[in-house]
């Protein structure tokens, strides 16, 4: 198993490593937060943020939107700008269990694939999960990132040079 890092990603494709991993600190999810979501997206679902209506819920209690976690959680992917070129997509994306308002969230993001595509990009798949402070699992997927490649001679890939990862 390789320890957990302060780095995720290389600075390019051949330089970052199936395996590696990334433990993230913290975040606590606030009723702010939750209104904030609802403001930016337009969704006032009343699981969110009726209480009365939420109390009669199969959980009892308001709860965060799963986008919200998952955009939080986005946020603490370790990025450095200029190793990757853009987020390529989510797989297997599950939302294990509910996010209360007051709940601490922390990730765990490992490295589990590398895909050439082309001479000069390939695709990093990255599973993450995501943690309550009860150590409950609320979030898991892979995310997909797209990473430009080293520029060393004779390197081959899947598709066509010019076309998107």
């Amino acid at each position: 198993m390789t320890p957990i890092g302060d780095r995720l990603f290389g600075a390019t494709f051949d330089e970052t490593h199936v395996g590696t991993k990334y433990q993230t600190p913290g975040r606590t999810i606030t009723e702010a937060d939750v209104v904030n979501f609802a403001m930016l997206s337009g969704d006032w679902y009343p699981l969110h943020t009726d209480v009365e209506y939420a109390r009669k819920s199969m959980f009892g209690q308001r709860i965060a939107h799963g986008l919200l976690t998952l955009s939080v959680v986005s946020g603490m992917c370790p990025l450095v700008p200029g190793e990757l070129e853009a987020f390529y997509g989510i797989d297997n994306l599950r939302f294990r269990g509910p996010v209360f308002f007051g709940d601490t969230v922390s990730a765990t993001f490992e490295i589990s694939e590398k895909n050439a595509k082309n001479p000069t990009m390939g695709t990093i798949r990255v599973g993450f999960t995501v943690v309550n402070q009860r150590d409950e699992i609320v979030v898991q997927g892979d995310w997909l990132f797209a990473q430009r490649r080293s520029e060393e001679p004779g390197s081959e890939g899947s598709n066509h040079p010019g076309e998107h990862p």
